[in-house]
């Protein structure tokens, strides 16, 4: 148990059956009345974001959340595959359990996983995902507005938004920037933007 006083943003909490992280933490003392806590709190499991009030000082209860280096090692029908980097155990996960993060997942990859009481809660991806381009329909001649882009394939079937001279070539890769969000489990995170650097 930990105090409401104690918390701060970030902090798992476990709130009647289910994991919540705290988005936004804010202590009030109104000039009449007691002291309370008001915190925007994030569903791990379904990605709903939801405002509650406590009383200062009351004891809610932590939700210790291990976070440990895994292998991505394929994706079959029965889901995808990681393996633990320290002990060489080996989980599967649901593609609807990853969400989002299985589009950005090659084979040999290495992503932590977020443990809640040893069972699978979510995907962190690495910053920035290095991925082949398959395939990209050619440059219109004349549609070289500023900024003109055209929709391209990656090597996990994923449609990226590039620029018109990218052209589908084994050789030359994308680094693609993953949303913050898709270490959310269940529901899928929305790909606000994706930025690409090409070397």
């Amino acid at each position: 148990m930990v105090s409401t006083n104690d918390v701060r943003p970030g902090m798992a909490l476990d709130l009647d059956g289910s994991i919540f992280t705290i988005v936004k933490y804010e202590h009030v003392k109104p000039g009449k009345g007691k002291a309370f806590v008001r915190m925007k709190l994030k569903n791990v499991e379904t990605g709903q974001v939801l405002d509650r009030t406590f009383r200062a000082d009351e004891d809610v209860t932590q939700a210790i959340i291990e976070k440990t280096d895994y292998q991505f090692l394929y994706q079959d029908d029965m889901g995808l595959h990681f393996m633990n980097l320290d002990d060489y155990s080996q989980i599967t996960m649901s593609v609807d359990d990853v969400g989002d993060a299985a589009n950005y997942l090659t084979d040999g990859m290495t992503v932590i996983l977020a443990m809640f009481r040893g069972n699978p809660i979510g995907v962190d991806l690495p910053a920035s995902v290095v991925l082949e381009v398959t395939y990209a329909e050619p440059g219109v001649k004349g549609n070289t507005v500023s900024g003109a882009t055209k929709a391209v394939t990656v090597e996990t079937g994923m449609t990226v938004q590039v620029p018109l001279f990218i052209v589908a070539v084994r050789t030359a890769p994308l680094r693609v920037q993953p949303p913050a969000a898709v270490s959310v489990t269940g529901a899928p995170a929305v790909v606000v933007a994706v930025s690409v650097a090409f070397w």
